[in-house]
């Protein structure tokens, strides 16, 4: 085989490669995003089992309105000790940056949501988090966010 041809058939074996690439990174960023969607629509639909399927044993988050993060355990109790107490009647998230590196990937994005309270009364919160997710055998998971309501 000539050299030309060895040479034209290893530079489009690395076209494909790359192209495949590519692909596999823009498919990671709409899994990523799917799992982020996931999240807050299991929230807003009333699904209490989005904590032990979302977060892994590790997770570790920061909300503005909490003095500490909280591990899966805190985040199970909050979830808890709040049904009752308002619910989410809508959410709308706004992504601004995914980024994915291997396993690992960040995500940051804007909210609006509408709480309902017990008494009946909406209240609009805009805010914004940053995500972190590891991928899982699973799928990607929550590893940590910090954010909320601004």
């Amino acid at each position: 085989m000539s050299s030309t041809r060895t040479w034209a058939i290893t530079l489009f074996g690395l076209m494909l490669a790359t192209v495949a690439g590519a692909q596999d990174a823009g498919n990671d960023h709409a899994d990523v995003w799917a799992v982020v969607e996931s999240l807050w629509s299991a929230d807003e639909n009333g699904d209490k089992n989005w904590i032990d399927e979302l977060l892994i044993d590790e997770f570790a988050g920061w909300e503005n309105a909490s003095p500490a993060p909280r591990n899966r355990a805190s985040m199970k109790m909050w979830d808890r000790a709040m049904t009752g107490v308002g619910t989410m009647k809508a959410h709308e998230l706004y992504p601004l940056s995914i980024v994915v590196r291997g396993d690992v990937a960040v995500a940051h994005y804007l909210y609006t949501l509408a709480n309902e309270d017990k008494d009946g009364s909406v209240k609009l919160e805009n805010g914004r988090y940053t995500d972190i997710l590891v991928r899982t055998d699973s799928g990607w998971k929550f590893l940590a966010w910090h954010g909320g309501e601004e």
